[in-house]
């Protein structure tokens, strides 16, 4: 299968590409910002085709796109924390240019489009959790709401022209390949700090509950959800449980055997207090999700930063 993956070269596009190439009848088209973006693995596998070019309202997604069957979208200019300072221009960043990318699908006739959302930042706060696929959304972040309003045009584009897609609504992915200062990532962050004896900030008292999942059971969802024929569009991916920052401060200190450094500032008005995602209706149409632990991913997350980053 051809498929081509937009912002291939961050967390999740890395971890995504080496389980597709994995698959040797798959034909990746990788395409990122900049060449140096991209992990040293994805270079040594011959059915991956790195590509850089800029992902804005002037790229020639026509050309991108040509020829290919599948296109993961996960390119975006923005991260919920920031994502409130720009509004204007991030929307524009953003949804004008997966405009401009699914009248490409259109025309160069991709069999479907798969988008990862953020079901940390779609339903906003003043939802009971666990938070289902049909509840309203009230995003209180720019990205939040540039995320649904990329969704709602994958729906317009289907109903006007049957391009078939798509949403993955995912929870906090941590692990392998992720920044653990990249701005985005508590868990990655947090057990780096703890593993170099440098400060924790936490934003608010901890008390914050999220949905964290580890990258390796998140792609194998993703992959899922893109595979599935079961007349769904959207999709929650989490672990379906909410565990708070004080937590998982815990959890790691116990797991690593270390004691944490961790100083408490000021909360964020981005931040929603309590997130954590239902994941009833991926697993009755496409099977048991069964995500590892977060002590287990904690643990597999330290030895690979053992291994390449210290």
């Amino acid at each position: 299968m051809n498929i081509v993956i937009l912002g291939a070269a961050g967390f999740i596009g890395t971890n995504l590409s080496l389980k597709l190439a994995a698959d040797r009848k798959n034909r990746l088209t990788l395409i990122d910002h900049k060449m140096d973006y991209f992990q040293p693995v994805l270079r040594r596998q011959d059915n991956i085709n790195l590509v850089e070019s800029e992902l804005s309202n002037d790229t020639d997604f026509g050309s991108l796109v040509d020829g290919q069957e599948f296109v993961y979208h996960l390119m975006s200019t923005t991260i919920p924390k920031t994502s409130n300072q720009h509004i204007a221009q991030e929307l524009n960043a953003n949804v004008v240019t997966t405009a401009n990318l699914l009248d490409a699908c259109v025309k160069k006739g991709i069999k479907k489009v798969v988008f990862i959302s953020s079901g940390g930042t779609v339903y906003g706060k003043e939802l009971a959790c666990p938070l289902k696929e049909t509840m309203l959304t009230y995003p209180i972040s720019s990205y939040g709401i540039q995320k649904i309003t990329i969704e709602k045009l994958l729906y317009l584009y289907n109903y006007l022209y049957a391009l078939d897609y798509r949403v993955v609504r995912l929870a906090n992915p941590y692990g392998p390949y992720q920044r653990p200062n990249g701005g985005l990532g508590a868990v990655t962050t947090f057990i780096y700090h703890a593993l170099t004896d440098n400060k924790i900030t936490v934003y608010g008292d901890g008390s914050v509950v999220r949905d964290y999942i580890y990258i390796d059971d998140a792609i194998r969802g993703i992959i899922n959800i893109a595979n599935g024929e079961v007349g769904k569009h959207t999709f929650n991916l989490g672990s379906g449980i909410g565990i708070n920052i004080n937590e998982v401060l815990r959890c790691i200190s116990a797991t690593l055997g270390l004691k944490l450094n961790v100083v408490y500032e000021h909360g964020r008005k981005c931040d929603v207090p309590v997130n954590y995602l239902d994941i009833t209706k991926y697993e009755k149409y496409l099977g048991k999700l069964n995500p590892i632990s977060l002590s287990e991913g904690i643990i597999k997350t330290a030895e690979f930063m053992r291994k390449n980053l210290l």
